[in-house]
């Protein structure tokens, strides 16, 4: 059993819901020891940004005070406009020579002062059609939303040891539960307010992007429509009888905001095809909200030519007696980046 320097707990800080989860290691072996999950109240995270930190850090304090989980060393990660992430093709060179370089190189790519971000990268291998370069996962990260969320879990009494981005925490919990081998997966995880997409190719991410829409948009349509405030909105979306709006109009908000996410989920996998124009996605795992509904994982298949499923981060996990088997089924697929977060380790990279 690693030791509590080690130890990391996941926490997913999302416009509507605050996820956490604690592992315990035993032998490679992974136990979910603790989980939780808090509703948002709407107008304190928007986009990504903490519009007021305090009463979300009295969230996060709650939360973990609810679960009884006392450790303060914890991974976040950050997404949606305040990460970029871009594959880009380079000259064949070192990992050491390439971090001398980073700057230089990112210059040409990122859309931001270079001041104002912090770089990293992932060296993917060598270029498909050119022996000579080798393809490179760029990320760029805003050190405005960096200060605003380390601030927030300091504010929570944490201490921030991992910032990991979401599509990466996607990943890593993806590849301790299935089976990679050599196909390409789409890993789509939606959310409140941004649906993120990793696509992998060969165990490696080949494309990565945030897109801004999420499950808000149906409470948004809701609201427009009959004039409600968020909460019922939200309530109506889960089946709260009300007789301010009939059941056809609510199925037609929800087939055209559906229709919608298909349309930008399939201009996200169209760009990826015209950089790979030979591959074939395999898979689309759906994680997040959004994977709860059926009526869209059926369009997503229709429309994509692709077999949709639902993400499971615990597939691989041992889970301990004292969580009930049912809550955790239900709450599965919003639990994947909380999963990828919580096993991470204080001296990863």
């Amino acid at each position: 059993m690693f030791g509590k320097r080690n130890n990391l707990f996941g926490l997913d800080i999302g416009s509507r819901t605050i996820k956490v989860t604690e592992l315990i290691e035993n032998k490679n072996l992974f136990t979910v020891k603790r989980i939780g999950i808090v509703d948002v109240l709407p107008g304190l995270i928007e986009e990504g940004m903490i519009r007021k930190p305090e009463p979300v850090a009295e969230l996060i304090r709650e939360l973990l005070k609810t679960h009884k989980i006392k450790s303060q060393n914890v991974a976040i990660s950050l997404g949606g406009y305040s990460v970029i992430a871009k594959k880009i093709s380079l000259q064949n060179m070192s990992e050491e020579q390439l971090q001398d370089k980073i700057n230089y190189e990112a210059e040409q790519y990122i859309p931001y002062d270079i001041n104002d971000v912090n770089l990293d990268f992932q060296i993917l291998g060598e270029n498909e059609n050119n022996s000579g370069l080798m393809d490179v996962l760029l990320v760029a990260a805003k050190k405005k939303f960096i200060k605003e969320y380390i601030e927030l879990v300091q504010m929570a009494g944490l201490n921030p040891c991992v910032i990991d981005v979401d599509g990466f925490a996607l990943q890593n919990i993806f590849e301790m539960n299935y089976d990679t081998s050599e196909e390409s997966i789409a890993l789509i995880d939606i959310g409140a307010c941004k649906t993120s997409v990793n696509i992998i190719k060969n165990n490696a991410s080949a494309f990565m992007r945030d897109v801004s829409f999420g499950c808000g948009q149906i409470d948004q349509q809701i609201i427009s429509t009959i004039d409600c405030t968020a909460g019922e909105a939200d309530r109506i979306k889960f089946g709260s009888e009300t007789d301010k709006i009939t059941s056809d109009q609510l199925r037609n908000i929800a087939s055209s905001v559906y229709a919608g996410w298909c349309t930008e989920i399939k201009r996200a996998i169209d760009f990826y095809y015209s950089t790979y124009q030979t591959d074939q996605i395999k898979r689309i795992m759906l994680s997040g909200g959004g994977a709860n509904i059926k009526d869209f994982r059926d369009l997503l298949s229709i429309e994509t030519s692709t077999e949709v499923e639902i993400f499971n981060p615990f597939e691989n996990f041992d889970i301990d007696d004292k969580i009930d088997s049912s809550y955790m089924e239900q709450i599965a697929p919003q639990m994947a980046i909380c999963m990828g977060l919580a096993t991470r380790k204080v001296d990863d990279k």
